[in-house]
This record gives structure tokens, sequence and C-alpha cells, in this order.
């Protein structure tokens, strides 16, 4: 990249901290391609009380969009074929901290060639079943959604993808993830992907699915899945959403650990875990969470009340197919009201009931910075929420 072209970019980051004065940053034109710098705030007011007696109020970030700064581009190169590129990186706005101290781009960091057959893209990638949170129910699958408390595998690294052009209303998508290889790719952990997304007027129906596989030989040999059905109807004033999913992506999850890595007594949380990981991390065989199975169903909707406010609710339900009793169901009502062009302010009052056995939490567009961590709050505990935040986009 030319000096003068790298000087733009960064003059439009650093602008980011002079004050961000407008809904959408203007695009950069350079070298023949066009850049956009882009980003969000989202902080909220969390005010839970668990069945335990116990309470917490704290000011947390992503309720709805995980704080996040990124740029894009695109450049044509040839006719009917251009480079594109993302990077993006999720903040912690509460603190001012990276939410992955470990990477730069821990969100997205992928090239990819758009051409007439579709996109194929060559990096880090959010996966086929987080970015169609919006199809899923009236939160987008944030805050107050029950899918949502059970977890989404959300993006991987060394992930190889190709996403088709829509062709009368079907686009079709597909990923595998080298992340794991290996020589003599014996133990390969590799982590593939399918997708299909249908639109025919107001009625939207499809699936995403993605899966882990478990190194060869090892304690738990499973294939870790998450398998993702959903439909909704635009109705005009709103839309109505249901969902299903089939998983065994989930695990028991120890909060609060000894020195020597051991969990201390009190902090065995029955649910929370993930076998395939949320945010790249790859099947390792050795969690017996992957022998269970869950069935999760859920209906939503919502209603404009005005151009401005929106207005929705949704019921949950996790079923443990397995036996072991890790149910849990759950509720929410929300309003989001788009108070200027840029901002959006919203109010969410939410339930989430366990079981005796399960032990599910509370989840945002990020996990919660301050949230339950003693089991005696959450196993078998009915966890009740009210949220107050905005989301501020630029």
């Amino acid at each position: 990249m030319k000096v003068k072209t790298l000087s733009v970019l960064l003059a439009g980051l650093a602008s980011l901290n002079a004050g961000l004065a407008h809904a959408e940053l203007p695009a950069i034109e350079a070298g023949g391609a066009t850049f956009n710098v882009y980003g969000n705030v989202d902080q909220y007011l969390n005010f839970m009380r668990s069945s335990s007696g116990k309470s917490l109020n704290a000011l947390e970030e992503g309720g709805y969009l995980r704080t996040r700064v990124g740029v894009r581009g695109e450049k044509p190169v040839d006719t009917d074929l251009s480079i594109k590129f993302q990077l993006e990186q999720g903040l912690n706005i509460t603190n001012g901290s990276q939410a992955d101290s470990t990477r730069l781009f821990d969100r997205q960091a992928w090239v990819g060639l758009k051409s007439v057959y579709g996109e194929f893209r060559a990096g880090r990638q959010n996966t086929a079943v987080f970015y169609r949170g919006s199809y899923i129910d009236f939160t987008a699958r944030t805050m107050g959604s029950v899918i949502n408390a059970f977890g989404v595998a959300s993006r991987y690294d060394s992930d190889l993808a190709w996403i088709s052009n829509r062709m009368d209303g079907l686009l079709l998508e597909a990923h595998y993830s080298f992340a794991g290889a290996k020589e003599n790719e014996t133990d390969n952990q590799g982590v593939y992907q399918l997708a299909a997304d249908y639109e025919n007027g107001p009625f939207r129906i499809g699936y995403a699915g993605v899966g882990g596989k478990s190194p060869y030989a090892s304690t738990v040999d499973k294939t870790v899945f998450y398998n993702n059905l959903y439909a909704n109807y635009d109705y005009g004033r709103g839309k109505v959403y249901l969902a299903y999913v089939r998983t065994n992506n989930n695990a028991s999850t120890c909060t609060n650990s000894n020195s020597d890595g051991s969990c201390k007594a009190g902090y065995t949380l029955n649910n929370g875990g993930a076998p395939l990981g949320n945010t790249g991390s790859l099947v390792a065989g050795t969690s017996a969470g992957a022998n269970t199975y869950y069935n999760i169903w859920q209906v939503s909707a919502d209603y404009k009340l005005t151009p401005k406010l929106r207005l929705g609710a949704l019921y949950g339900r996790i079923e443990d197919s397995s036996g072991t009793g890790k149910n849990a169901n759950g509720w929410a009502v929300g309003a989001y009201y788009d108070i200027f062009k840029d901002t959006m302010i919203y109010a969410l009052a939410d339930v989430l009931s366990n079981d005796p056995n399960a032990g599910f939490r509370p989840s945002g567009s990020a996990g919660l910075p301050k949230n339950y961590t003693a089991a005696s709050d959450v196993n078998g505990e009915t966890i009740r929420g009210v949220q107050l935040g905005f989301v501020y986009k630029f």
C-alpha cells in the first residue's frame, strides 16, 4: 500500500478519537480502491436478580451490538472482478481494553475475491450461523434471546469460504477452516460450515450449520455441531420469527480457578462451556459435554408502533434430549427507539429459568463483563433482568 493511502486510512481512524460527529464516516477513495472506516459503541445498565437472592447491578457493554471499530475495502481489478478485505476489532468500552488482548483484529481479518460466481474469502471470518442473528428473533439474537443464552459458534481462523450470489431468492454458503491442520493430518480438527437462505417476498427460510471434528482417537471422539433452522415473515409493521437449533455444543464451565488450574469449589456452572469454541478454539476431544444433545425452540415477534419505535417479545425453551435434566426456558420483551439517525436506545425485561441441573446465564452480543459466577446463583436458579442501553453507530 502506498504511503499516501496508508496515511489517509490512519487519518480516518484517528478521526474516531476526535469526536464521532456523523452517522457514517465518508468513504475514502485511494489508488482506485474504496475504503470505509466504521464502528459502533454499545453500553447499557444491567439490573439482574437471581432467585438465590443475589442481585447484580452493573454498567455493561455489547448488549445489542458489540462495540467495535473496523475498516473494509474493495478494489475492482478486472471486469466483474474485485478484491475485498475486512479488518475488525472488538472493544470493551467500559474500560477501553481490547475484546481479545491476543489479537489485533479479533472479530474479522480476511481478504476475498468478488466475482460473477460469488465471493471467495480466506482468513478469520464470522460463521454463517453468527451473522444471521437478525433472522432469528426480535433482539437479533442478542440480550434477551434464549437461543443466545445457550451460546453461538461465532468465528474461526484460517477459514476458506464461498458465498454465492443470490439467485432466484436463494443464497448458498460453504466454509472450511484449516486452523487445526497438522502434518499427515491424522488429527486434523477441521471446522466446516454449510448454509442456505431463501427469500420470497415477505417470507424467509434458511439453515446454517457448523461442525468441528475432534482429534483422532480422542477421549470424547465426537463431532461437535450446531445446526440452526429459521423462518420469518414480514407482515408490514413487523416480523414473526421461528427458530430451532439442534446441537451438542455445550458443557460445564469454571468461572474461578486455582493457581494449579483446578476449579475452585462452588464455581462450576453446569452449562456455559463450548466444546466447539464460540470464538475460534477447536474441538479438543476431552469435554464430556459433547455427549449431551439439546433441542432449542424459540418463537418471537416484533411490531413497529411508529417508524422509530419497535416493540418485541419472545419465548424459548432449551431441552436436554439426553436425559441429564439440563433444561431451561425463558422470555423477553423489549423496545428499540431510533432517537437520532445514528443512535438507538433500548430497554429489555427478560427471565431465564434453569431446571435443577441446568446452569445457563444471560448473554448479549458479547459475553457480559459482569455476570454471576457462583454456582449457587446460577445452577437451578431463575435469573431476571432489566437492561437500559444505547447503540451509537458511525
